[in-house]
């Protein structure tokens, strides 16, 4: 790994530049390295991610390895995939849940961190910030018209929803999803991250 890019890590993983907005203090969670073929953009770590400093630790991180078919250690392997969620610390709980990333991470982290990751092949845009922010006006109107889409957004980027068991009615009123879409991720995932 060059030297710029690990301080760059280091500077992300201390960055404090939201600190006053984030009720649980800053904790920048996210993983790298220059070898990596496939990026995971998800939304923001929740709670139980800021408090053990691991990103996708939790059901939706076992539902996300589920549809990879991936175990722990395979999807935690930074040499093969990175993980840079659109915003890097737990923005907090609202009313509906936990709250939107902030606004002011991805534009200032992303632009910086990724141009460093020569390998990626492809990157997972997971649930509505991550397809805004990467795909701008070229998404659908809809999460679930993006998402069926997906094959507009190869070879770059493959749009998905989120994982959170919250979202079990909408993989029930979408079949389509598990009959198309994550056959073609788990091609994706052999093919870039897990070759040798």
């Amino acid at each position: 790994m060059n030297d710029q890019f690990e301080t760059l890590l280091v500077e992300a993983r201390s960055c404090t530049r939201c600190a006053p907005q984030l009720p649980f203090g800053p904790r920048p969670v996210l993983r790298a390295a220059q070898a990596a073929r496939l990026l995971i953009v998800g939304q923001a770590p929740g709670r139980r991610v800021h408090e053990t400093g691991i990103p996708w630790n939790d059901p939706s991180g076992d539902r996300l390895r589920e549809w990879m078919q991936l175990s722990r250690e395979q999807f935690y392997d930074e040499q093969r995939i990175a993980i840079i969620p659109t915003g890097l610390c737990y923005p907090g709980t609202g009313p509906g849940g936990d709250l939107p990333p902030r606004p002011e991470c991805a534009p200032y982290w992303h632009p910086r961190l990724v141009p460093m990751l020569p390998n990626l092949q492809i990157a997972l845009l997971v649930g509505n910030y991550a397809q805004s922010y990467y795909l701008g006006s070229g998404r659908r109107r809809t999460l679930t018209e993006t998402v069926r889409a997906w094959r507009d957004y190869l070879p770059h980027f493959l749009p998905m929803p989120h994982p959170s068991p919250r979202n079990q009615m909408w993989l029930r009123r979408n079949p389509w999803f598990a009959q198309e879409v994550l056959p073609f991720l788990r091609f994706v995932v052999e093919r870039t991250a897990m070759r040798d």
